[in-house]
């Protein structure tokens, strides 16, 4: 009896001991998972302060960190090749150490288009609006979303992102041509790359000295690839639009064949003009139009506007001189009974500048990319480019392409200098800036002779950069003269606004009657009726184009007709089936669309 009790006890002790034993456990195993998630909020607060270092917007980094674990990247882009893609992400990341974008992939991932190994042929997109450059090329490499266990925690950057490439942010040109007129229409084609959306540059190039006119386009402070390194290893864009659209660009730099306009420009000087106005805003420049001047008399309009009127020099300090600017400046004052201001980028804040410039009626500089502001000039103005001793005017044309833009209205007037005495060279100077020294005595007496630069792919050629940097003293005499000339071809501004640039619709209801006449003759009635806006619209002249082409056959004959029917006989033939077209011309050069194809049998 004793012994049993004994054991009772003994097995009670050992009972209460295991329960000990157990409650210890438990504490213990939560106290370890309290810390151990203590330890991942504490971490998760570590990456969104890192985040918000980056941004200011508010982010929860564990559903971030949680979608982009379940979701991976997804990608969807617009556009058939390399050369006019954009592409959208959500959570596309950056590796600053592997120096690579990184797309993960789970079972939710999307990548439209699903291109396989035809992405590396040569690259998904383009990163800059200058087209086909192997320099620009974006593509990123894959991994599964599991690999995010053993990298680095990300930084997720909670802004919407345009990542793009500046293709050469030290020069105006090259800055206002390439990166600001395609960002500011890739942001007006997406609704959500607002004025809050952030722009960050992969190329690797430093500020440069017209960093300020990238933050016009956002109120964000852009990103530069050497400062991603700085928020962390992995950097995850949680909605980000890649690429540049090429729509804007009018000029291609040589890289294939010389220089020149391209071959199929799409943007008019109308939105160049919207895209001036808008940066004006944002410098807090205000432009009155001269052809929206109010109030006064006619006359008094007309004496103001006269008064008003003055010429802008670009004066440069460094290469390409004007040698006797102080000349050129009197002659120009003289010659149009104006006062003629300077202005200089070495020495002026940008914003100063376009608000001379925006009110001139001429700017005249030497060949450079400062003449880029002369998007900035008001309708009817002149730009007028001098170029230097051997220098073709007619083979480097971005600026004269600029003022031909329809709805640009800038009338555009070179000069050229054709005396090889009144040009100064500096074959000593550094290659980039002109000097041949580093050549053959050979090569140097070659380009020294040479009347005239040849044609030539971008960018190192020396007998360009040669004479392109000589410092030029202008013949006064063959200046005015040229300017006399040119000015004489200036269109009237007045003239130029008549014109329609609205497009007619199609014709409506158009229709097709036939008879047989004899077995040799037959004829083909067609009839239609006017667009449905030519009714709304001032057009000065309304013809209609008509193709009739026999089934079967290739070619068609085409017709121009002040009229909305007429009947064909020539060349109709009976029980023959013939297919028609109609479409509307507007003051003898804007077409309208086909109207749907007759099919007409006699």
């Amino acid at each position: 009896m004793r012994a049993s009790v004994a054991g009772c006890r003994m097995s009670v002790g050992a009972l209460v001991n295991g329960l000990l034993v157990s409650v210890v456990a438990a504490l213990l195993w939560k106290y370890s998972k309290l810390s151990e998630h203590a330890a991942l909020l504490e971490e998760e607060l570590h990456m969104t302060q890192q985040s918000q270092e980056v941004s200011q917007a508010r982010i929860d980094y564990h559903v971030a960190l949680q979608a982009l674990q379940e979701h991976g990247t997804r990608m969807v882009c617009t556009g058939k090749m390399h050369t006019d893609r954009i592409c959208r992400f959500d959570y596309l990341c950056y590796s600053s150490e592997a120096e690579e974008f990184v797309f993960f992939h789970s079972n939710s991932s999307v990548m439209l288009p699903n291109l396989g190994s035809r992405r590396f042929q040569p690259a998904l997109l383009d990163l800059s609006s200058v087209e086909d450059h192997n320099t620009q090329y974006f593509n990123f490499l894959e991994l599964p979303a599991a690999a995010l266990k053993f990298m680095p925690k990300p930084v997720f950057v909670p802004d919407i992102t345009l990542i793009l490439n500046r293709f050469n942010p030290d020069n105006l040109m090259h800055v206002f041509h390439d990166d600001l007129l395609p960002a500011y229409y890739t942001m007006k084609q997406y609704s959500d790359l607002d004025d809050e959306a952030r722009l960050v540059f992969m190329e690797g190039w430093s500020e440069g000295p017209h960093f300020d006119l990238y933050r016009l386009l956002s109120s964000k402070q852009p990103l530069l690839k050497e400062q991603l390194k700085n928020f962390g290893k992995l950097m995850c864009f949680t909605k980000s639009y890649v690429g540049l659209s090429k729509m804007t660009t009018w000029y291609q730099y040589g890289f294939v064949q010389p220089q020149g306009p391209k071959a199929n420009i799409l943007v008019s000087g109308n939105e160049i003009r919207q895209f001036a106005r808008a940066l004006m805003d944002k410098m807090n420049i205000t432009r009155v139009e001269e052809m929206e001047k109010e109030g006064g008399s006619a006359e008094d309009k007309k004496e103001k506007e006269k008064k008003d009127d003055y010429i802008v020099v670009f004066s440069r300090s460094t290469t390409r001189l004007i040698l006797n600017e102080a000349e050129v400046i009197m002659a120009l004052a003289q010659e149009f009974q104006m006062r003629v201001v300077t202005v200089s980028l070495e020495e002026q804040s940008f914003p100063s500048i376009v608000q001379v410039i925006s009110g001139a009626s001429m700017l005249v500089s030497m060949h450079g990319a400062q003449l880029i502001t002369s998007l900035f000039l008001p309708r009817g103005a002149a730009v007028v480019e001098l170029f230097p001793f051997a220098v073709n005017p007619e083979q480097y044309t971005p600026y004269k392409t600029l003022a031909s833009l329809p709805g640009m209205d800038i009338h555009y007037i070179s000069w050229r200098n054709t005396k090889e005495e009144n040009t100064f060279t500096h074959p000593d100077r550094p290659w980039e800036q002109g000097g041949i020294a580093h050549l053959d005595k050979e090569e140097q007496d070659r380009i020294q002779a040479s009347k005239e630069v040849p044609r030539h792919l971008c960018c190192r050629n020396p007998e360009w950069l040669f004479r392109i940097y000589q410092d030029t003293l202008v013949d006064i005499p063959s200046f005015l003269e040229v300017l006399k000339e040119g000015m004489k071809t200036r269109p009237s501004l007045k003239k130029a606004k008549v014109a329609s640039t609205v497009h007619p619709g199609r014709v409506r209801e158009p229709k097709c009657q036939t008879s047989v006449q004899t077995t040799n003759e037959a004829k083909l009635t067609v009839a239609w009726q006017i667009p449905w806006n030519l009714k709304f619209l001032k057009v000065r002249e309304v013809k209609y184009e008509v193709w009739i082409q026999e089934q079967g056959e290739n070619t068609y004959m085409p017709y121009i007709l002040p009229q909305q029917n007429y009947t064909f006989s020539e060349n109709i033939k009976p029980f023959t089936t013939y297919l028609v077209w109609v479409r509307c011309i507007f003051n003898k050069n804007l077409l309208g669309p086909f109207a749907d194809v007759l099919t007409c049998r006699t």
